[in-house]
């Protein structure tokens, strides 16, 4: 069954997928967006009950394996030492993330001229910096000006979170040592916003905000970019990109909410499923044209998978602190980020300061690590140990290599068949170095604040949220897939712009910089309308 030809037909309705949606909508093109899972109701989030906790661990897992819903696919990442997260839904991973918004390092851009790794992107901080900022209001982001981290000219719409009486510790902590730290920038307002409510505090930020206080692009974007005509279908699976005789992508075979395979025929395809769903569906559309997978004549399709390695160094103090209490990032400090020569290792880190857990998520860890023991002792240890946790990550700069790689499974399948995303990932020399050195740090802080029981774990299993470079940006179609505004180098009317992009991972969170090259990418594409195709 075909459906009637789409000007522009984006595949996934999550971060990137719904700000080129709207960006494009004054066009008056015909935009249609394909979307696997659903609308979200916020009422059915965990957030609304009492048992939030167990829900996290569950139906809402940030794991797709976990979670199991109709919605999801199976990733074969057993040749990983980090599990991949991610949410299949309208919206996409901003349902899911914790809100945390900085921005890349200019110096991210260049990291083969500046320091002799990775690959220097085809485009910088300051050509993205107008489209950072239109991002920032769009999502509504909380902040504090002035961050030394970043060139001047940074601004926000509202003022920053509250720090908390973790955060205050902290804070007191890094001015001691003399280190960066800064308030961080998130996107949960602070006030009512754009019809949003301020936030309440309930902590429950990462497995839905029901209030709507945290920006989700079903809640921003979206109804913005409907009410502008775009069409978003809902429930539906993309199987593969087709291509023509002319090597031009055609449409996609997809299935719909009834389980019929459809095709959707479009002049143009972008695909916005993120670092593991693009390869996977590039990788599942190779035809006798392109037999190695689509855009794939560089074979960087689905290699130079960056995680950004997660570890959590935490500690008890004697002080009750903030447990889940208020939004779960409140800091961040930046002063390992950048190439230190006196360093055994290229790049840096960032730290990124929690505020803590929920009073069953402590109960398990304790238990888990032998601290909270069954018997006499029980609940006097359980008092000193609940809502009095300090967390601190170190955030790894992931250097791309290219045995780090997304293919198809030979086995696993989803419920429609399609080949599941295989994943094989190992932690690099640098970023060991870079880990032992962030640790060591982070043990120092936690020392001068008199934390005890200071557990490590390195690196947190389920932790890959940032699914970044399997596609990535380059000058050169030798060792990229799409050149500098994000269309592919094989396929002229094929274009990419989700975190599979990422030349480098920088060591922040990535969904910023992810919304900041789709509008970027949009605006290039509203002004070669007229010679798209040349």
């Amino acid at each position: 069954m075909t459906d009637d030809i789409a000007d522009v037909l984006i595949i996934g309705a999550g971060a990137s997928g719904a700000a080129m949606a709207w960006s494009l909508a004054d066009t008056k093109m015909r935009i249609v967006c394909l979307e696997q899972g659903g609308w979200m109701k916020p009422g059915d989030y965990p957030s609304t009950g009492r048992d939030w906790e167990a829900r996290a661990m569950g139906d809402y897992s940030p794991s797709p394996n976990r979670r199991a819903r109709p919605e999801d696919y199976p990733i074969n990442d057993d040749a990983s030492p980090i599990k991949v997260v991610n949410f299949n839904g309208v919206g996409g991973g901003t349902v899911m993330y914790t809100a945390h918004w900085p921005r890349l390092h200019p110096s991210d851009f260049r990291t083969k001229t500046l320091d002799g790794v990775g690959e220097d992107w085809p485009v910088s901080y300051d050509q993205l910096a107008p489209f950072y900022a239109l991002n920032d209001r769009m999502m509504g982001v909380s902040g504090l000006e002035g961050d030394p981290a970043y060139p001047p000219g940074k601004t926000s719409p509202m003022k920053p979170l509250p720090l908390g009486r973790s955060g205050a510790l902290w804070a007191k902590a890094f001015n001691q040592l003399g280190w960066h730290w800064w308030p961080s920038d998130a996107t949960i307002a602070t006030e009512d916003y754009e019809g949003r409510a301020a936030c309440m505090n309930l902590g429950h930020c990462t497995p839905g905000c029901a209030l709507g206080a945290k920006a989700s692009t079903d809640i921003t974007y979206w109804p913005l970019a409907i009410r502008q005509g775009v069409e978003l279908r809902t429930h539906c699976r993309v199987k593969r990109i087709v291509t023509g005789e002319g090597g031009m992508a055609t449409g996609v075979e997809y299935y719909d909410a009834e389980n019929k395979l459809r095709f959707q025929a479009a002049h143009v395809v972008v695909l916005a499923a993120n670092g593991i769903g693009t390869p996977r569906i590039l990788l599942n559309s190779a035809s006798a044209q392109h037999p190695n997978g689509l855009a794939n004549s560089s074979d960087q399709v689905g290699r130079n998978l960056m995680f950004h390695p997660y570890i959590q160094v935490y500690g008890y103090v004697e002080q009750e602190v903030d447990g889940n209490r208020g939004p779960p990032l409140n800091l961040w400090s930046h002063e390992f980020y950048e190439t230190d020569p006196a360093r055994d290792f290229k790049r840096g880190y960032m730290f990124q300061i929690s505020r803590g857990v929920g009073a069953v998520a402590e109960a398990i860890a304790s238990h888990e690590t032998g601290r909270l023991p069954w018997g006499a002792a029980h609940h006097e240890t359980y008092r000193k140990l609940a809502y009095h946790r300090l967390n601190l990550s170190v955030v790894v700069d992931d250097l791309p290599e290219a045995h780090n790689r997304v293919t198809l499974d030979p086995v696993l399948t989803d419920s429609h068949g399609i080949p599941a995303p295989k994943v094989e990932y190992r932690m690099g020399e640098n970023s060991l170095r870079m880990i032992d050195h962030g640790v060591a740090n982070a043990k120092k802080v936690l020392n001068l604040l008199g934390a005890q029981d200071i557990t490590v774990q390195n690196p947190i299993l389920y932790g890959g949220w940032h699914n970044l470079g399997t596609a990535r940006m380059g000058a050169d179609p030798r060792t990229s897939v799409v050149n500098e505004w994000g269309r592919t180098h094989d396929v002229r009317n094929l274009f990419i712009i989700d975190g599979s992009l990422f030349a480098s991972a920088g060591a922040v969170n990535p969904t910023s910089t992810i919304q900041a090259l789709a509008l970027y990418i949009a605006d290039e594409m509203k002004q070669r309308l007229a010679n798209l195709f040349d």
